[in-house]
């Protein structure tokens, strides 16, 4: 708790920029700290998602036996700033029909529902976070989903067919997998009695491990609804280049072109660090709390950010082996997965989850076991709650909503498009045939 009230405390060299004194120390707190920290911030991602391009291309070609960028600065570290270069100077094209005010407007949709979302994320201890919200977490899911709006306008405005069908996916897709994506974390919020994302990472502190220990299902639902989220390989339907050309942005070119991908590359790093809040421990890791007693505040809030970081790194690394691994999904496919895997996945999580947290409470509680005691105003996990709450999740939750789902939907690879196509032909072949006047 310490940690999230001095969230609200501004250094005292930005006191002195202010010339406030507490406890009238309004401008200080809520305006220039805040200020500052949503710069440090902004410049800091806005970089790595430039580097994210460049680091996905040397994956790529690592994958594939290449060097990937070479030409500009030692071993292409420099490709970003001449990429950024050559887009800013690439000429903008609007197409005649297209709905100009609307055409201008949907990119920017795109990157600053994003861009809002970093103002409530944990990115470390104390001063490494702008704003504690009591509600962070449906906060992101609320905003971050405001982008869609961006590529259905862009599909819209362009007044092309492929951008419209790639709008029109693109819509469908992530109003089918924020549903997913939003019954993963429950079964988490089961655990930490809070959506500010700072009291998770808080939460999962004082329980002493992370919550895909207790949670393996929602984590893995979480990873694939994220990864349709964000529109990215194996699910990249929107912008399907082999169907669409290029889908809802096929007729952009230019700075607002390069917008689209700074939204796709900020909603990963975005989708990462939920992740790496809900179920990896935030900015958490042991041995934290000696370094702060030993090294100072400042080493520990560093260390913090560095171990964040770090979390965010595998996952984008995930993110681009995927993507040059697995091979595109076919539409009907997509959808069978969100709505007939992970949404009935995501829904057994939480009930199962319920089930076994209500028998671990104490008996005063109406539980079972007592494999959890109350500290602090918060039910945490004993020992034996611990290795409970794991192989619950492991052993019975994962096999149990594979068995319940795999009967549910035993028949639905009776569903072929290639033997559907077939059929209609035979039908209308006799269809013909029945029709024909018949010979004298």
């Amino acid at each position: 708790m310490p940690e999230i009230l001095a969230l609200l405390i501004a250094p005292d060299w930005v006191r002195s920029l202010t010339g406030e004194r507490p406890p009238n120390v309004f401008w200080a707190e809520y305006i220039v700290w805040p200020l500052i920290q949503i710069v440090i911030v902004l410049f800091v991602v806005l970089t790595v998602v430039a580097y994210l391009v460049y680091f996905e291309r040397k994956i790529s070609a690592f994958i594939q036996a290449r060097l990937g960028p070479m030409r500009v600065g030692p071993w292409g570290i420099l490709q970003p700033a001449a990429d950024g270069l050559k887009l800013l100077l690439k000429e903008d094209i609007i197409p005649i029909k297209a709905d100009k005010l609307v055409f201008s407007i949907a990119p920017i949709i795109s990157v600053v529902s994003t861009l809002v979302v970093l103002a409530v994320i944990p990115w470390g201890a104390a001063w490494a976070t702008i704003a504690n919200v009591n509600i962070g977490l449906l906060f992101v899911l609320a905003v971050s989903s405001v982008s869609v709006l961006g590529l259905v306008l862009a599909g819209w405005s362009s007044n092309s067919k492929y951008s419209l069908l790639g709008a029109l996916r693109s819509s469908a897709q992530m109003v089918s997998y924020e549903v997913g994506m939003g019954l993963s974390i429950i079964g988490a919020l089961i655990f930490a009695r809070t959506l500010s994302l700072s009291g998770i990472v808080e939460a999962q502190r004082a329980d002493g491990l992370p919550y895909f220990l207790f949670q393996p299902l929602g984590f893995l639902i979480y990873l694939i609804s994220a990864l349709g989220e964000t529109n990215r390989a194996p699910f990249d339907l929107p912008e399907a280049e082999s169907e669409l050309v290029a889908g809802y942005h096929t007729e952009y070119s230019g700075f607002r072109w390069a917008l689209f991908f700074m939204a796709e590359y900020t909603a990963m790093l975005v989708t990462s660090a939920v992740a790496v809040t809900v179920f990896l421990g935030g900015w958490y890791f042991p041995g934290l709390d000696w370094i702060k007693s030993n090294w100072g505040p400042n080493i520990y809030v560093l260390l913090s950010v560095a171990a964040f970081a770090g979390k965010i790194a595998v996952l984008i690394y995930a993110y681009m082996w995927f993507r040059w691994t697995w091979p595109r999904y076919r539409y009907d496919q997509l959808m069978e997965l969100g709505w007939k895997w992970l949404i009935p996945a995501g829904l057994a999580n939480v009930v199962l989850t319920g089930v076994w947290y209500v028998l671990a409470l104490p008996e005063a509680q109406g539980g079972v076991f007592g494999f959890v005691k109350q500290t602090a105003g918060r039910y945490v996990p004993t020992g034996y709650g611990k290795i409970y709450f794991i192989l619950t999740g492991f052993i019975i939750t994962i096999p149990l909503s594979w068995a319940l789902l795999a009967t549910i939907n035993r028949r639905s690879r009776d569903f072929n498009l290639h033997d559907q196509r077939q059929l209609q032909i035979k039908l209308r072949s006799e269809r013909i045939k029945r029709n024909e006047p018949v010979a004298e």
